[in-house]
């Protein structure tokens, strides 16, 4: 086993006994009573003796352990963390405190096991979340666990993570949307595990937000005739050509076999002309469209949409962070697109990550490095373990303001940027600055993944396109192509707290102020149409 042992300045083994504070505690994670949040999240940059919230007359030795992959395949990943953590001990690690890095790639139980004979104050990692199940099941009731999976059900029992969850990215967007007044959208998502648990997520919280979901449809990433043909489908290719071809069809046959003055001719000809220079005819029953797969996807999936007669002008387009590093902030055919990200991180750690590691630092270095300065605090803090990490005020990190959840996973503020072809997107929503006014209302615990669904649509009907003479209507009458349900009226939205601010400098006062529950909030279900056959 690789078990290296770093020090301020120097690395090797510590003199001494290393302490476990946690001894004889037994602790509740799952009731854990969290007061209202202040208006000041706690900077977690600095040493000890910089002022933020440590011990410094602390003489006894702690340690740190990790687990990390760091052989095999995914060894790339637990290097890059490595050098997170070493970037914040050496720079703000005090002189009694040792890390002590576990290949988790060999056996995770075994890598665990040995880190426990260090006495670890808190333990970070691991990086997957099968890994986190594992060290969940087996640990000691009182040792948290820092880890970097962002799968919900890995989480709890004092198993927290670092790492953004994506319910976070997808529920800022749909908050964007409410805000947009998006009436009725449609999912795009690629057909994997996490696609479909982030349509899970987006659809919990169209509901919570009040707005319609209209389909939803997967595709298989990084396939051209996947992504082609699930643009096709999402845009009503096939209804809406027919009825583009039942129209013509009715004009021409007019033409052909009925007798008509010279102004019939004339409208009936001009109609026909109109429609040669198209292929559908009929609208798309949404205003909004929400992609959960990465910017490459995205890019084709957009273009095939166009080529099928489905633009941004028809259709707001709408992404999460997993456009982030993509191409699309040049894409003219992306202009207006809204996306939720993180802000930038700080170029202190950036800087410092590059001169140690001599590599550009990633969102996972950065989520490492907080982990890091969070387990230093809250070694040398006056307060308990559970007081510190879970501070509802939140903490200010490389990436921003986070806070952590008894329930294990955390909550990052963001931002949303928009696209302008220009190559670099404008912000038009500023990351929020407080928890005072909550930022999200849906519980990552509670989304489910969620299957494809088709457009409800009440069809289209070519004769609501082209123009007849009346004598001739009941002759040529068309029936509705690609109806298949009726929507009811739209839901009437109830007053709704703003929950990502764009400017929430001014703080809420009131005393007795306690942060709204998502159990709290009184959904109406989406889903419950009345349904009535064509």
């Amino acid at each position: 086993m690789n078990r290296i042992f770093i020090y301020l300045g120097l690395i090797g083994l510590l003199s001494g006994c290393v302490s476990n504070r946690y001894d004889n505690e037994t602790i509740d994670w799952s009731d854990i009573d969290l007061s209202a949040p202040t208006t000041s999240p706690q900077n977690l940059y600095g040493r000890p003796s910089d002022g933020y919230g440590t011990d410094t007359t602390d003489n006894t030795s702690h340690n740190i352990a990790v687990l990390l992959p760091l052989s095999g395949q995914n060894a790339p990943i637990g290097e890059t963390i490595r050098a997170s953590i070493m970037t914040a001990v050496l720079s703000n690690a005090p002189s009694n405190l040792s890390v002590s890095f576990f290949d988790t790639t060999p056996n995770t139980q075994d890598a665990f096991y040995q880190a426990l004979e260090t006495s670890p104050s808190v333990v970070i990692g691991p990086v997957f979340s099968d890994d986190a199940r594992t060290i969940r099941d087996i640990k000691p009731n009182d040792l948290p666990v820092l880890s970097f999976t962002s799968d919900a059900d890995a989480l709890g029992d004092g198993v927290i993570t670092m790492a953004l969850m994506p319910t976070n990215g997808v529920e800022a967007i749909v908050h964007e949307m409410y805000a947009d007044n998006t009436q009725n959208f449609i999912i795009i998502a690629p057909d994997t595990q996490s696609g479909h648990l982030m349509a899970g997520a987006a659809k919990s919280a169209s509901q919570a937000y009040k707005i319609n979901l209209n389909g939803v449809f997967f595709y298989q990433e990084s396939n051209p005739e996947s992504i082609k043909d699930t643009a096709k489908n999402a845009s009503l290719n096939d209804a809406r050509t027919a009825a583009h071809t039942r129209a013509r069809v009715v004009l021409s046959d007019i033409l052909t076999n009925e007798q008509l003055n010279f102004l019939e001719k004339s409208n009936l000809n001009n109609q026909l002309e109109k429609l040669s220079k198209t292929e559908t005819i009929g609208g798309i029953p949404y205003d909004a469209i929400l992609f959960l797969g990465n910017g490459s996807d995205t890019q084709s999936l957009v273009s095939f949409l166009r080529y099928y007669n489905v633009s941004a002008s028809d259709a707001r387009l709408y992404g999460t962070t997993m456009w982030d590093g993509s191409n699309l902030a040049s894409d003219i055919t992306m202009h207006g697109a809204k996306y939720s990200t993180l802000p930038p991180t700080a170029p202190e750690f950036s800087n410092l990550y590059e001169q140690i590691s001599g590599t550009t630092a990633t969102r996972l270095a950065s989520f490492g490095y907080d982990a890091t300065n969070m387990a230093i605090s809250m070694i040398y803090s006056p307060n308990q373990p559970t007081q510190y990490l879970f501070n509802p005020s939140g903490y200010i990190g490389a990436d921003g303001l986070f806070r952590l959840k008894p329930t294990g996973d955390s909550e990052r503020a963001l931002r949303i940027l928009q696209l302008n072809a220009s190559g670099t997107p404008t912000e038009i929503k500023p990351v929020a600055k407080t928890f005072v006014k909550p930022l999200y209302i849906t519980s990552p615990h509670d989304v489910k993944p969620i299957k494809s669904s088709e457009i409800k649509t009440t069809g289209i009907d070519p004769d609501d396109y082209i123009y007849i003479p009346d004598r001739f209507k009941s002759k040529y009458d068309s029936e509705t192509i690609g109806a298949n349900t009726k929507i009811s009226p739209t839901i009437q939205r109830s007053q709704i707290i703003a929950f990502l601010p764009e400017d929430d400098s001014e703080a809420i006062k009131t005393e007795n102020f306690t942060p709204i529950k998502s159990d709290t909030i009184k959904r109406s279900y989406i889903d419950e149409y009345e349904i009535v056959e064509e």
